[in-house]
Parts: structure tokens; sequence; C-alpha cells
């Protein structure tokens, strides 16, 4: 049977006729043909398949398609063949079923909103519930030495601090050195240049050196827990720890944290020792302040308790940085790209908790006359 495609319009009524056989190589040809009239201007739409033996998918879409384009019409369909209504009814079904996908800009503001504080929410849940498992396997150390792992702590030692120790004390250096270098022009205006181991001594020992120190292992430390462990999630090695009866949390975690915070502390003394030192170079350089003249001042005028301060933060710090990127790792998918923005994401959260945290301490010291 020869392919046809007829239209017929009369006043508000159109009439499509088919004939022959209708599939994908034909609905590019009666598309063109019918673009031609405009759907608006009818009433009444006619459908005669009744010289149609065979259509496929692609055509009972097409013929949606239209029927959707005229759903402000009154639509009539001719056909008696029951393959061919089975089609049709079928490619309906699914195509009312069918949603194409939204696109953001079209989503409402409150709607948007509602998904922001809900991400956070379940975040913030998965957190606590993390934070939860992390204090029940902490109370198992209180019952038996046996518990701790001393080999695994000492290697996390190793690999989290000890190697930290260089970029930490070059951070800290070039800390102290710029600070030094920019208070010490303004205190030579006034002629105050001893009182630079004042400022050097009280901001170094209570927030910068922590805080710089915090920011360097969040960076350093935080991140390769992150994507060590989420690697080992990946690679199914931790189903594997599972499975021979290993409990991850006391092989991967507390090591890690407990590692950390026994050494925080360490890494803050020498952020402080390397940031005095930087600051006392430009003393002596810049405003004729003799090193010995630098740490009698120092001494007299800087109380211990700025440093003790500095070093009691340290362990907080630890522990936040060390908890966050262990999370991190645990919530990484089963892809490579989820590694790289739950690493990421590891380094922003723990440097944020960090400096809420340092705020936190310098709101309760001050009241408190520390």
């Amino acid at each position: 049977m020869k392919k046809s495609f007829n239209i017929e319009a009369e006043k508000s009524a159109l009439l499509l006729r088919f004939s022959g056989e209708i599939n994908l190589h034909d609905i590019s040809r009666y598309e063109k043909k019918l673009s031609a009239f405009d759907s608006s201007a009818f009433t009444h739409l006619s459908i005669d398949l009744s010289d149609v033996p065979y259509l496929d998918t692609a055509a009972a879409i097409f013929l949606y398609n239209i029927k959707h384009s005229f759903s402000h019409a009154t639509i009539t369909q001719i056909c008696e063949n029951d393959n061919i209504l089975a089609t049709l009814h079928l490619v309906e079904e699914n195509m009312r079923s069918y949603r194409p996908h939204q696109d953001e800009n079209r989503i409402s503001f409150s709607e948007r909103v509602g998904k922001i504080f809900y991400e956070y929410y379940s975040g913030f849940i998965a957190f606590i519930e993390f934070f939860g498992r992390l204090f029940t396997s902490n109370l198992r150390l209180f019952t038996s030495w046996r518990y701790i792992r001393f080999k695994e702590i000492a290697f996390e030692i190793n690999e989290s601090a000890i190697k930290a120790l260089g970029i930490v004390a070059l951070t800290s250096f070039l800390i102290g050195l710029v600070i030094a270098y920019q208070s010490a022009y303004q205190l030579k205006l006034y002629g105050a240049n001893i009182y630079i181991v004042d400022m050097l001594g009280i901001s170094i020992f209570r927030e910068l050196a922590p805080v710089i120190t915090a920011i360097v292992i969040a960076g350093r430390s935080g991140s390769a827990f992150t994507a060590q462990i989420g690697s080992m999630k990946i690679t199914q090695e931790l189903d594997a720890m599972r499975t021979m009866g290993f409990e991850p949390f006391a092989f991967l975690v507390l090591p890690r944290i407990i590692a950390l915070m026994i050494t925080m502390p360490i890494l803050i003394f020498v952020a402080d020792i390397m940031a005095i030192f930087g600051g006392m170079i430009v003393a002596n350089v810049d405003l004729s302040i003799s090193p010995e003249l630098f740490i009698d001042r120092l001494s007299r005028v800087v109380a211990a308790k700025h440093f003790f301060v500095g070093i009691f933060k340290g362990p907080f710090f630890a522990f936040l940085i060390a908890t966050i990127g262990i999370y991190r790792g645990f919530a990484v998918k089963d892809d490579t790209q989820s590694i790289g923005f739950n690493t990421t994401k590891s380094v922003v959260e723990a440097i944020f908790a960090v400096i809420v945290c340092d705020a936190l301490f310098s709101i309760a010291f001050t009241n408190l006359g520390i």
C-alpha cells in the first residue's frame, strides 16, 4: 500500500488522513507538512488511521504529540486495527507518566531553600550518628588497654604530625616575619618600637600559632584522612575488613584521632617558637631590638597563661579536624569524583569548625579573665 498523508481543513475542523505504514523515517516529512497549520485555529481534530496496517512506537509518539498540541480541541480517532490501538494506548500510558527534567532555574525560591536546608539537615543527622558511634567506640578504650592500638597510633603520629613539622614551622616563621614587618612601620611612627614584643607574644601565643597550625593540618592531614578512607571505601577494603571481623573504627578512626590530638600541642609549640623567631629577626633588623632585649622583654610582659591557652586549644582543634576528615571519608560514594568533592568539603568544614571553636574559646577565656 502506498504511503500518503493528506490534510483537509474546513473552517474549524481539521482532518488528518494517513495511508500505508508509518515509521520513524516518515515522521520528519509529516511534521513539516503539518507545521503549516495553526493548531489554535481549529476546535475539532480527526485522525483517520483506517488505511494504516502498521505503525512503530516513534509514529505512535508522533500521533500523541499531535493530540497534545490539539488538547484544546475535540479529537476523534478512526482506527479498527487492534495492534495499532494497543501501540497507541501503550505509548499514551507511558507518556502520561513521563515528566521531563525540570530546569533548575524554574524551581521556585522556597523549594530551592527547602532543598538546601534539607541537605544540611540530613548531613547534620549523619554527622551526629557518626559522632555517636565514635563516642561509643571511645568508651571501649577505658575498659581495657588491649583495645588501644599503639602501633597504628605511632604510625599516624609520624604520618600526620612529624612529617608536617617542616610546613608548620615554615608557615609560622613567615607569619611571624610578615606580622612583625607590617607592624614595625606603624610602631616606629610613635616611637613604640619595644611594644612589638608585647604584640607578637600575645597574638602569636594565644591566637595565630594555634589557628595557623590547625589550618595547615586541616589542609594536609584532614584531607589525607578523607582521601585515604574514601579510596578504601571505593576499593571495598572497608567491606573486606568487616568480613574478616575487623572493626574499621578501631583500626582507622581512633588511631588517627588520638594521634592528632597528641601531636597538635607539639606542633603549636613549634609554631610558637618559629613565629617568635621570625618576629625577632624583623625586630632586630628594622627596629634595632637585640635578641637579648627581645627575649628579656618577652619573658617579663607576656604571661605564661597566653602560651598555655594556645596549647590548650590544640587537642580540640585536632579532634575537629580528624573527625570531620574521617567522616567525609566514610561519606564518599562509589565513584572517584566523590573523593575530590568530599576532600574539598572536609578541608572547608574543618577550617570553618576550627575558626568557630577558636571564637568560642576567645569569648569563654575573656569572660573568665584568662
